[in-house]
C-alpha cells in the first residue's frame, strides 16, 4: 500500500483504475446515476443499485453515467432479483467493467462476464463465502460486518474483516461502519484494500432520495438503528421508525414470513421517493450517528481520504515513540 498525499493506491485502486479506494454501495433505489456519476467523477466508483428494477430501467440508468462521467462505474446486482439473468446479460451489452453482487452466488455468470472484461467483486459476509468467491475466479470480495445498513450478515466489519484477509489472496473492501477517514485508516490495518461506504453517501448533494429520509440520517445517534428480520433469517439493518415498531411487535408474537413481507412490501421505495415516516423502511448503518451535514460526494470522498492520511500518519508517530 502506498499512501501519498491525497493518493492512497492499493491493489484496488489499481483492479479498478480509480483514484481512491473508496466504493459507494450498491443501494436499492437509492444507487442511481447521479449519485453513481458524482462518486466516479470524485476519483472513487460509483455504483448504480440493479435492485429489484427490470433491464430496461437499469439500462436507461447506465447510459445516462455514461453522459455523465467517462470515469469507471459499476453495477451492483442483486442476484435473487427475479431481473438478476436479465442484468447479467445488460451488463455485458453495454460494456460495464465492475460488477458487484449480493444475496447469492454469481457463479453462473463469472466466466462470460470475465471474457467480455468485466471485473467481478461479490459482497460476503463470512469467510467461507469469500473463500467460495476466490475459488470460482472473483477479482475481490467486500467483506461486509453486520454494521452496515439493509441486508447484513452476523460477524462485525472488526471480526471479519481480519480473518477474511487471512484466507484469501485477491484484494478485500471493507464494508460497514465506515464513514470517515478513520474507518478508512481501520480498514487497511485489518487488512483491507479499500473500503465502500453507503450510509455517508446517503447525506450527499448529489442524493436524490426525500429530505426526510437526510433529515432521519443526520439527527441519527449510535443507537438510532435497529434490525428486522431476524426471525425470518433475513435480517435488514435500519433506522427506528412506526413501520420498524410494528414489524418487531409482530415478530415478538411469532408472525409468519406472508404477513411480515405484506407489512414491508414497497416500504424502501416509500422511505426513499416519499419520506413515508410512519410507512417506509429508512435502512442506514449503524454509523450513522457520525453523519451530520449535507456535502458533495467529492468532499465526502476527499475527507475520507485525507483524514485517513493524517490518522496513519499521527498513528505512526505515536508507535515510534513508545
Amino acid at each position: 500500500m502506498d499512501i501519498g498525499e491525497k493518493k492512497v493506491k492499493t491493489r484496488v485502486t489499481k483492479l479498478l483504475n480509480i483514484k481512491h479506494p473508496v466504493i459507494q454501495g450498491g443501494m436499492a433505489w437509492v444507487a442511481d446515476e447521479h449519485l453513481a456519476s458524482a462518486v466516479s467523477e470524485a476519483g472513487g466508483l460509483g455504483l448504480i443499485a440493479g435492485g429489484g428494477a427490470p433491464k430496461d430501467v437499469i439500462c436507461q440508468k447506465i447510459r445516462a453515467v455514461k453522459k455523465m462521467t467517462d470515469k469507471p462505474f459499476g453495477v451492483n446486482i442483486m442476484l435473487m432479483s427475479p431481473f438478476a439473468d436479465d442484468l447479467a446479460d445488460l451488463v455485458v451489452e453495454e460494456g460495464v467493467k465492475v460488477v458487484t453482487t449480493g444475496a447469492g452466488s454469481p457463479q453462473k455468470y463469472i466466466k462470460r462476464w470475465k471474457e467480455n472484461g468485466i471485473t467481478v467483486i461479490p459482497v460476503v459476509a463470512s469467510v467461507a463465502q469469500a473463500v467460495k468467491m476466490e475459488r470460482i475466479g472473483a477479482d475481490a470480495v467486500i467483506g461486509e460486518g453486520c454494521e452496515a445498513g439493509g441486508h447484513i450478515g452476523e460477524l462485525t466489519t472488526m471480526a471479519l474483516i481480519p480473518q477474511i484477509a487471512g484466507a484469501i489472496s485477491i484484494p478485500l473492501i471493507a464494508a460497514g461502519g465506515i464513514a470517515n477517514g478513520g474507518g478508512l485508516a481501520a480498514a487497511f490495518m485489518l487488512g483491507a484494500e479499500g473500503v465502500q461506504c453507503g450510509t455517508c453517501f446517503l447525506a450527499s448533494t448529489e442524493c436524490n432520495i426525500h429530505e426526510k429520509y437526510k433529515e432521519m440520517v443526520l439527527k441519527a445517534s449510535d443507537i438510532s438503528t435497529t434490525v428486522t428480520g431476524r426471525s425470518t433469517g433475513h435480517p435488514v439493518r435500519c433506522l427506528k421508525s412506526p413501520l420498524v415498531k410494528e414489524y418487531q411487535a409482530l415478530e415478538k408474537e411469532g408472525a409468519g414470513l406472508d404477513l411480515l413481507e405484506k407489512l414491508t412490501l414497497g416500504s424502501l421505495g416509500r422511505a426513499v421517493t416519499d419520506g413515508d415516516f410512519k410507512k417506509g423502511s429508512f435502512m442506514a448503518g449503524q454509523i450513522a450517528g457520525l453523519v451530520k451535514e449535507i456535502r458533495p460526494c467529492s468532499e465526502i470522498i476527499e475527507s475520507i481520504v485525507s483524514d485517513a492520511q493524517k490518522t496513519i500518519k499521527d498513528m505512526s508517530e505515536r508507535f515510534g515513540e513508545i
